[in-house]
């Protein structure tokens, strides 16, 4: 069986995921160009009216208008499912598009998801807040806790969400089990695993039904371009996310496409590396005394899981100051550390998750999540562990730490 780039999927699935990053999904034009082509068109013409009808119809392969397929975001595309090991993918225009498009796409009026409770300040807002108004009913819960799933089942559920590892917390939910669960109650599992990628983690091999990226993060990796994508089965894909996507238009633009197709060469490389530097730098930070929350490290308390699950613990953790005030000294503090909101990005980023990512939780909210005044969230680049440990260091004798 062929991708729709003319790839052999047989051929791809096989390549370990490096060669993937790299190879997967390239489609070539007459011209023979060895980097992916951009195509900035917005619509397409046809040999005949037939040709057209077929296409739309369903019933000729082609392209039809950018809002629904293009040749740069296909490629991307088929490169993602590939990684992921997944069927089918789709991009969207950012990671917040994605998820919102699992979910509105997924669940009608009278439905009930379950979501873990720790996750990203939007991704609760659309649980909390968004979906009610369409009448469909949230519980959230300690992803933690196992027992907690099954608790929280209805009749009327459809799908469990969830984030792991949590941001900004870094729970870290036993994937097996919860998507086994979940399949046992023909609940549909959605899974965002922005903070690990597919080189780190691979959902699906756990049993999870849709994957949810934002590929802004580890896939660009470079601060450039907002994306995201969703990777599920070809029915799901087809039957369920394009009508939504089809006439809602969340298509991620060509150009932001090719960025995240150049961003995934390195993906494999990058992250690696990040998460050996995010290790030593959260060894640094405990052996001074700061609370850290980070999976690659044995006094995570879900430790033990997070490196069955996962290939390296990524390049993002949590960690603690005493309150607010010092939080905030800590960052103003930094010379080479960047205060800043993103994640998944080569340079090091650090900030504050309770006025910034998850300021619109309000106080009540956060502390449902277990986002406290005093938490600091830091993404650990490509730079030299020793140059970020001496800025940290020096920062922490300013405050007084």
């Amino acid at each position: 069986m062929k991708n729709t780039t003319g790839q052999d999927r047989s051929v791809t699935a096989a390549w370990r995921p490096a060669t993937q990053a790299v190879r997967a999904g390239t489609w070539r034009s007459e011209h023979g160009e060895t980097s992916e082509a951009l195509f900035l068109n917005s619509g397409y013409t046809y040999d005949s009216a037939q040709t057209v009808a077929d296409r739309f119809a369903g019933e000729a392969p082609g392209m039809v208008y950018s809002r629904m397929q293009n040749p740069t975001t296909q490629m991307l595309e088929d490169r993602i499912a590939a990684l992921e090991g997944a069927e089918a993918c789709r991009v969207q225009a950012t990671g917040m598009a994605a998820m919102s498009a699992a979910m509105l796409a997924h669940l009608s009026a009278g439905d009930h998801i379950v979501a873990g409770k720790a996750a990203f300040g939007s991704c609760r807002w659309i649980v909390d807040n968004l979906l009610p108004r369409f009448g469909i009913e949230g519980t959230t819960i300690d992803a933690r806790d196992n027992a907690a799933w099954e608790a929280a089942i209805r009749p009327n559920t459809k799908m469990f969400f969830f984030e792991t590892p949590a941001n900004p917390t870094m729970d870290v939910v036993d994937l097996a089990h919860v998507c086994g669960l979940a399949r046992a109650h023909g609940i549909t599992t959605l899974v965002d695993n922005a903070f690990a990628s597919p080189v780190l983690q691979r959902p699906m091999e756990f049993g999870a039904d849709i994957v949810a990226y934002s590929a802004t993060k580890l896939m660009d990796g470079q601060g450039r371009v907002l994306a995201g994508a969703l990777c599920a089965s070809e029915q799901w894909i087809t039957d369920v996310l394009m009508p939504f996507q089809r006439n809602t238009g969340p298509i991620l633009a060509p150009f932001n496409a090719w960025v995240v197709l150049k961003g995934l060469e390195t993906l494999d490389l990058r992250a690696r590396r990040q998460s050996e530097n995010a290790l030593e730098v959260a060894r640094f930070l405990e052996g001074r005394g700061v609370e850290v929350l980070y999976p690659g490290l044995p006094s995570h308390p879900q430790h033990d899981l997070a490196m069955r699950q996962m290939v390296a613990a990524g390049p993002i953790f949590a960690c603690y100051m005493d309150g607010q005030e010092q939080a905030m000294g800590l960052l103003d503090a930094l010379q080479l550390i960047d205060i800043s909101n993103n994640i998944g990005d080569s340079k090091s980023l650090m900030c504050h998750p309770a006025t910034t990512t998850h300021y619109n939780m309000g106080p009540e909210g956060r502390a449902d999540a277990g986002v406290s005044d005093g938490m600091l969230r830091l993404n650990v680049g490509l730079e030299d562990p020793l140059d970020l440990i001496a800025d940290l260091d020096q920062a922490l004798n300013r405050i007084g730490r």
